[in-house]
């Protein structure tokens, strides 16, 4: 059901952060990846280095302790600082221990129990295997496991500081780079309210929020100069327009006033007469439209809806078609005439034009005024596009109208308020109702009641 603030339809919502939400993210992010990448490649370099430094280290010494213990057999085990030194004959390979039995030849790392602290230490281990006896060179690493962990965990820290630090620089640098666009924007929303806004250009350096200032100056002006332009053709029409109106209403009413005037010159006379009045009528609103203001005056709906019945029963000639006044007599409405007449009588006039034969009642209510025709009805398609403009309905065939009425009936109703909506009737034909603001329509039904004894 088209509404006079009915919405365009909506596209899908996109959720936008603000620049500078964006800059400050960006530094913390990019300071948290730097920061990651660094430690990864740190303790993976460190390990690396360390496994082909131990790795050397032990084979080149397990090589040496074979060799001395070929040359003095009598050695049982060669003991180091942190390292120690076991060989075993082949033909007593029970002794060897149970995780060094199945290693091959090569440097490993493994873990073992200690028999004396009971606790479980980390090992390097060089094996080497001959055919006679095999030879063991263990490098206690626990030390270093420890060190390990302690980098890790200082490298850890180390993110979250910097990337902290990135966080901090990021909020100062977006503060910087984002107040001459606060500044640009504050200057724009002051000078919004004035008719010819003060340049912003020289309030800024010759950078890029200069060159926006420069191109927001330029389309200032372009649209000042339009607007100057739309005040002047209003004035001119209205200046223009009224002129020979006047005239032709003094004229007509002169000749109305002779006393032997015929009947059909009468009939032809007075429809001039209403010709005029609704141009007169329409000048004012479409003005009071350009101008985007709210015309000041006061008038009765249910006279209004009178005239306009009226005004269109002269028109039938002999079209089938019934026109009725009913509900309320009188419906105070504050709201210059004109501008009710043309939105009534937009209304009005469609269920005239589109109705072939019935009847159209107007009904005055409490704060609203209906159209009720008989007509053929209306569509889905209509019923979402009427107040479009541009716009004419299935049923408007040959029909003459630009789709304009009721595109103008939809911004009145903006203008001052008020709402109106178009559905299909109970059995056939259309209900066009046009409800006035709330506060106008209470004041009005208080004006009313005080008047009725």
């Amino acid at each position: 059901m088209p509404t006079a603030e009915a919405p365009a339809a909506r596209r899908p919502a996109r959720v936008r952060r603000r620049l500078r939400t964006r800059i400050i993210l960006s530094f913390a992010v990019f300071g948290l990846a730097l920061t990651a990448l660094i430690a990864a490649t740190t303790v993976y370099l460190r390990n690396r280095v360390e496994n082909q430094v131990l790795g050397a280290a032990l084979e080149k010494n397990n090589n040496a302790f074979a060799e001395g213990f070929y040359l003095n057999p009598n050695a049982v085990g060669i003991p180091f600082e942190k390292i120690q030194g076991r060989q075993f004959s082949t033909r007593k390979l029970d002794r060897v221990p149970p995780e060094w039995r199945d290693l091959p030849n090569g440097v490993h790392e493994i873990s073992m129990r200690d028999p004396v602290t009971h606790q479980t230490r980390a090992y390097k281990l060089a094996v080497r295997k001959d055919p006679d006896y095999w030879f063991f060179l263990a490098y206690d690493i626990a030390e270093e496991r420890e060190s390990q962990r302690q980098l890790v965990h200082a490298l850890i820290a180390s993110v979250g500081v910097f990337t902290l630090l990135s966080l901090l620089i990021g909020w100062w640098s977006a503060s910087r780079v984002m107040s001459p666009v606060t500044e640009l924007a504050q200057r724009l929303r002051r000078s919004g309210a004035s008719s010819a806004p003060a340049p912003l250009a020289p309030h800024f350096a010759d950078d890029e929020v200069g060159e926006l200032a420069r191109a927001l100056d330029d389309y200032a002006a372009r649209l000042t100069e339009v607007v100057q332009r739309d005040r002047e053709f209003n004035a001119d029409v209205s200046h223009e327009l009224r002129t020979p109106l006047a005239v032709i209403r003094g004229a007509v009413e002169l000749l109305l006033a002779k006393p032997d005037l015929d009947e059909r010159t009468r009939v032809r006379l007075l429809r001039i007469q209403r010709a005029e009045q609704q141009c007169s009528d329409l000048i004012g609103a479409l003005l009071l439209l350009s101008r985007n203001e709210r015309g000041v005056g006061q008038c009765d709906a249910a006279k209004v809806a009178q005239q306009l019945l009226d005004s269109h029963r002269a028109q039938l000639g002999s079209k089938p078609l019934e026109l009725r006044l009913e509900g309320r007599p009188s419906l105070p409405v504050e709201v210059p005439e004109p501008v009710l007449a043309v939105a009534l009588g937009n209304l009005i006039g469609n269920a005239v034009k589109y109705t072939p034969s019935g009847a159209v009642v107007v009904r005055v209510l409490d704060a609203a005024v209906e159209v009720v025709d008989s007509g053929p009805g209306l569509s889905a398609e209509d019923a979402a596009r009427l107040f479009e403009r541009g716009y004419r309905g299935t049923h408007a065939g040959l029909s003459q109208g630009g789709g304009i009425g009721l595109s103008i009936v939809r911004r009145l109703c903006a203008l001052y308020g008020w709402d109106v909506q178009v559905r299909p009737g109970a059995e056939k034909g259309v209900v066009a109702t046009l409800r006035f603001a709330p506060g106008r329509a209470a004041q009005a039904q208080a004006s009313t009641g005080s008047s009725q004894p």
